[in-house]
């Protein structure tokens, strides 16, 4: 069976060359997500509660283009620009998986633009 490239409508457009998401028989991949919009401009500038929310909405709406939902995720892989914004993402990340939430990890990194304070990547199984 063929990957499927799922691109949910109102997705931002890519930054490089990849697809939003890509489904693999039952599996899910979610593409490092930004806070950016539909038009590719910036949500939540200063924000990274705004910006944690947009994140995974995105990635919900792949999710659910893929036939599946948010508890269906078994990895999220966490990149924040500063690790002082952590206890701040966590409140708003605890909203959408407030039971039994997935595995991941979470680091700090560079992030392709200095305004992007988060990107997550998530793994889903259907």
């Amino acid at each position: 069976m063929p990957n499927q490239v799922i691109i949910p409508n109102g997705s931002p457009p890519p930054l490089a060359p990849y697809s939003p998401g890509i489904k693999s028989e039952n599996v899910v991949y979610v593409s490092g997500t930004l806070p950016l919009d539909k038009e590719g401009k910036l949500v939540g500038a200063n924000d990274v509660r705004e910006q944690t929310r947009h994140v995974l909405e995105i990635i919900k709406s792949v999710i659910e283009a893929s036939g599946g939902t948010l508890a269906n995720i078994t990895f999220n892989m966490i990149f924040l620009n500063d690790l002082s914004n952590y206890t701040k993402m966590n409140e708003v990340y605890a909203e959408y998986f407030p039971k039994n939430p997935p595995a991941r990890i979470c680091i700090r990194a560079d992030l392709i633009k200095p305004e992007f304070l988060i990107e997550i990547s998530s793994i889903a199984h259907l």
